[in-house]
């Protein structure tokens, strides 16, 4: 019986073992569709005015804004939300047209992570490109103060109570660690030839 248990766990090892292609393969998968799906949603103005907190807060990003922190605090809008006076500011702000630009950008990242199945030279600018991008996402960490809850009366604020938005940001190190096995993976490639 222990032998027969024994020759199974083998098995069970041998097939888990070659299974990494197929694994790393579907993170360039998973990356494609998670960097197409949030880069095409930066073309929606309800997400565009989401992102606000974390750009205007941000000091590698805020320089895309034509308004400093924190008046956007003024203009939020609930997703869905129509108002003519804020969606005015928003213009105004160039909130929409740098996350379209942003939008393109997520996708592209994406587009080259997912050709690093058969062109592993490009999979590592794409790789890195992730690498960078996710380092700059969970940098919203630090720099947003939306990203923790805020002290309202419960006693229950700040570090380390994530926000709707700091879960947002926090599953960008799942990104970033399958970012850097995707790097590793096609710079092995690129020796390799």
């Amino acid at each position: 019986m222990m032998t027969r248990l024994n020759t199974l766990f083998n098995r069970f090892l041998n097939l888990a073992a070659s299974a990494q292609k197929l694994g790393i393969n579907l993170i360039r998968i998973a990356i494609l569709i998670i960097f197409i799906w949030i880069g095409g949603l930066k073309f929606w103005n309800y997400e565009a005015e989401g992102i606000v907190p974390f750009v205007a807060n941000s000091p590698f990003m805020s320089f895309f804004y034509t308004k400093t922190a924190p008046e956007y605090k003024e203009y939020k809008l609930k997703e869905g939300e129509k108002n003519d006076v804020k969606q005015m500011w928003h213009k105004e702000n160039n909130t929409y047209g740098f996350s379209r630009g942003l939008g393109i950008l997520i996708m592209s990242i994406g587009m080259l992570v997912f050709l690093g199945i058969f062109f592993p030279k490009v999979g590592l600018v794409g790789a890195l490109l992730a690498i960078v991008m996710t380092l700059g996402t969970l940098s919203f960490l630090v720099t947003t103060p939306e990203v923790w809850v805020p002290d309202l009366g419960s006693g229950e604020h700040g570090f380390p109570l994530l926000t709707g938005a700091g879960r947002l940001v926090i599953k960008d190190t799942a990104i970033l660690a399958g970012a850097l096995v995707l790097l590793s993976e096609s710079a092995q490639r690129i020796l390799k030839k």
